[in-house]
């Protein structure tokens, strides 16, 4: 069994700053992750990929801009990773 040990250099925190998409329970955004605490993060520059085309792609094929910062809730997401 593996145990999980917590990183100040990873996680949420280790990609403060960063592009990063989240894959949730019925959509997936991408953004430039600017806060986190135990129940949200906050995204700015923020989209929902609607269309994500070929994973290999530096873009994603239908991604729509939002106008404002969005804030997803950690319950709701599945996966998350920085965007390169």
């Amino acid at each position: 069994m593996r145990v999980l040990v917590e990183d100040a250099g990873k996680g949420l925190i280790g990609l403060m700053g960063k592009r990063v998409t989240f894959w949730g329970m019925n959509y997936i955004y991408t953004g430039k992750l600017v806060g986190a605490n135990d129940a949200d993060v906050l995204l700015d520059d923020a989209a929902i990929v609607y269309e994500t085309g070929e994973f290999s792609s530096k873009e994603w094929k239908d991604a729509q801009k939002l106008p404002f910062p969005i804030y997803i809730r950690l319950a709701a997401i599945e996966a998350y990773g920085e965007l390169k």
